[in-house]
């Protein structure tokens, strides 16, 4: 460490020196050496690896530094590459959010145990969120008596352990009004060209899109041309949105939450961007969400939406009147009124799969109620593991107790956030951040109903995201609740909380 502070120290000075001479030598020779370590990284990886390479070891140190840098990666990371994985083979690619959880946890655990941060926040979710987990690892044992355990399967479900557990990271670690508007303002700026990408990959040619996509194979991202998809797989029905989430449906999971918090901030007294901002990557969140033909996000977001109008922004319900006048009534949108009429009566291909799947789930659930059958697979012939709903998926893998705990989880959420709501005073920056996660986990929770994204596995960053807008929904209550004994003149104001 001395030998280092030592080199850094004879480098300031010579980029420092009053000898001109000296300053321009050590200025050329810092040239050179970087020079030469980016022509060898061109050499070695190519552009495109070698530019994330350097990014990603200029994220990586600040990581290593700071949660906060960290958390931030996160948010990007899901709405930006969520399958992204490293260029290694180490038996497996570990992707770019197992890097960051990683690093997210190691650091926050180094701080604990050398007492730099000194608490830990459980809060009244803790004990339901820790009971949950408990039993999601009774459930997964339980499993492997009837089906063999496969490493993919094992490292998936430690991620989704760790997913979970982001909750308690983000509740100990956003404990600022600053901190909570950067991951917002992030949230919001990655979810905005996430949509800007759905809808240039939705209007670009067919081939054009497939071969940018295709780009992404370097990091272990599927090619070709099933990247394409299409109304019930059909080719001569309408194509949706996939931004670089691939699946239209994990888009509609990841732009439900993500528009919500847009939306809310747009109309809250103390924004976290400027409303123009704001108005732009709504509108580019929502015109790719609605281009994904994912019918439950879109009810997701309209109950989540017109809650919150209901409970404080009055003029949110004029906008959802107007959205849904111009849905009704414009030519584009009427193959999706048609679909959504269909789906209501249950005539369309994809809703009578759907229900054949909740009565193949009823059958599993009513034979395995208690522990279900945990991740691995199955123990009958008959039966098979998976289906499209948030509640029959958690009910199949961690039984009818495991539910009851994740609906205990998310009732203690809600009663939380409201009671902290209640008591805050009107106009307060975090009133806006606790109404926009409050409205994306309604979201979240409605769309579930007809997708599975937020407990499958398989898609990792929806399940960290699910966790994550949990733990900020918390976070922004305790804030509140610093400003509400504030204002009350029985406690220090947000800006004195640490």
């Amino acid at each position: 460490m001395r030998m280092n502070n030592s080199a850094v120290h004879r480098l300031r000075t010579g980029l420092t020196a009053d000898d001109p001479r000296l300053a321009l030598g050590t200025a050329a020779g810092v040239a050179v050496l970087a020079g030469l370590l980016v022509g060898v990284l061109l050499g070695w990886l190519g552009p495109v690896l070698a530019l994330g390479a350097v990014g990603g070891l200029v994220i990586g140190v600040l990581m290593l530094r700071s949660t906060e840098w960290g958390l931030l990666a996160l948010v990007g990371l899901i709405c930006l590459l969520p399958y992204g994985a490293m260029p290694v083979d180490i038996g497996f690619r570990p992707t770019f959010i197992d890097a960051v959880l990683l690093a997210l946890f190691g650091v926050w655990l180094v701080r604990l145990v050398t007492r730099t941060e000194r608490t830990f926040e459980a809060s009244a979710l803790g004990v339901p969120i820790l009971a949950f987990l408990l039993w999601a690892v009774i459930t997964f044992i339980a499993g492997l008596a009837h089906a063999s355990l496969s490493a993919t399967v094992l490292r998936r479900f430690l991620e989704a352990l760790l997913a979970i557990s982001l909750f308690f990271v983000a509740v100990n670690q956003v404990r600022s009004v600053r901190l909570l508007k950067r991951v917002t303002a992030v949230m919001i700026l990655a979810g905005g060209l996430t949509g800007l990408l759905g809808l240039l990959f939705y209007v670009l040619p067919g081939p054009v899109t497939v071969s940018v996509l295709s780009k992404l194979a370097v990091f272990n991202y599927p090619a070709g041309a099933g990247l394409l998809r299409f109304v019930e797989d059909d080719p001569s029905q309408p194509m949706r949105a996939i931004a670089t989430s691939i699946d239209p449906n994990a888009l509609g999971g990841l732009l439900v939450i993500v528009t919500a918090v847009a939306v809310v901030q747009l109309f809250a007294d103390q924004p976290v961007l400027p409303r123009r901002w704001l108005a732009l990557m709504a509108g580019l969140m929502g015109l790719s969400l609605l281009l994904t033909y994912s019918r439950g996000s879109m009810a997701g977001l309209a109950v989540a939406l017109g809650l919150v109008g209901v409970m404080r922004y009055r003029k949110l319900l004029l906008l959802l009147v107007a959205a849904a006048i111009l849905i009704l009534l414009l030519p584009p949108t009427q193959v999706y009124v048609t679909r959504l009429i269909e789906g209501l009566q249950g005539q369309d291909l994809a809703t009578q799969m759907r229900f054949g799947e909740y009565k193949d789930a009823f059958i599993l659930i009513s034979r395995y109620p208690v522990l279900g059958v945990g991740f691995t697979g199955t123990p009958d012939i008959d039966l098979y593991l998976g289906v499209s709903s948030l509640y029959l998926l958690i009910a199949e893998q961690v039984g009818l107790v495991g539910l009851f705990l994740f609906l205990v989880v998310v009732v203690t959420f809600f009663v939380v956030t409201i009671r902290a709501w209640r008591r805050l005073p009107r106009g307060q920056a975090v009133e806006g951040y606790l109404l926009a996660y409050q409205a994306a986990l309604v979201g979240a929770l409605v769309g579930g109903i007809f997708d599975h994204f937020f407990f499958n596995i398989d898609f990792i960053h929806l399940v960290a995201l699910f966790w994550l807008v949990m733990g900020l929904g918390v976070a922004a209550a305790q804030l509140a609740s610093v400003e509400a004994r504030a204002s009350s003149g029985v406690g220090p104001a947000i800006a004195d909380y640490p």
